[in-house]
C-alpha cells in the first residue's frame, strides 16, 4: 500500500531556493516587494507540485555519474566526427532506420535520461518510449548492424543507469 505523503513546509527546499533566486535575478532588483514575492513564490510553487510527483529511485552510486557523464561527452564529440565524415565523406550511401531497444530498467527518470542520451548522442534520436515502457524506438542515421547496435546502446547507456540507480 502506498504509504500517505508527509506535509513539509519545504518539500522540495533546493528549487525552492532556485525559484527564490531566480525571480530576483530576472527581475534584477532586491527590491522588498520583489523579497516578498520571490519568498511567496519560493514557499507557494513547491507545495502546490509536490503532489504531482511520480516517486522515482535516487542515485545509488553517484560517484558513477561522473563517469556516466564523462563517456556521454567523450561519446558526443566522436559521434561528431563519424557522423561528418558520413555526411561529407565520399560514401553518401547513408541508410537511414529506426530500432527497438528493448529497455530493462523500470522507473521514468533514467529511462528519460536513457533517451536523452541517446538523442545527444550525434547521429541517433529517440522517437519515441512505447506506452508499456519496455522499447526504446531510435532513429538512426546510419544504420549497418541493428543487433550492434542494440547491444552498444544496453551495454555503454543502460547498464551504468541500471547500476546507478539500482533498478
Amino acid at each position: 500500500m502506498k504509504e500517505k505523503p508527509k506535509f513539509r513546509l519545504f518539500p522540495m527546499p533546493a528549487h525552492s531556493l532556485l525559484l527564490f533566486v531566480v525571480w530576483l535575478l530576472l527581475n534584477n532588483t532586491v527590491a522588498p516587494g520583489h523579497i516578498v514575492l520571490a519568498t511567496f513564490f519560493a514557499l507557494t510553487i513547491p507545495l502546490l507540485t509536490n503532489r504531482l510527483q511520480d516517486p522515482q529511485p535516487s542515485f545509488q552510486k553517484p560517484w558513477l555519474c561522473l563517469k556516466y557523464v564523462l563517456r556521454v561527452i567523450g561519446d558526443i564529440i566522436v559521434a561528431n566526427f563519424e557522423v561528418a565524415l558520413l555526411v561529407l565523406g565520399p560514401n553518401r550511401k547513408l541508410t537511414p532506420g529506426f530500432v527497438a531497444i528493448p529497455i530493462d530498467i523500470k522507473h521514468k527518470f533514467p529511462i528519460t535520461i536513457l533517451a536523452s542520451t541517446v538523442s545527444l548522442t550525434p547521429g541517433t534520436v529517440s522517437a519515441e518510449v512505447s506506452s508499456n515502457e519496455h522499447w526504446l524506438y531510435v532513429h538512426v542515421l546510419h544504420l549497418s548492424d541493428e543487433e550492434a547496435l542494440i547491444s552498444l546502446i544496453k551495454q555503454r547507456y543502460e547498464a551504468p543507469l541500471k547500476e546507478i540507480f539500482k533498478c
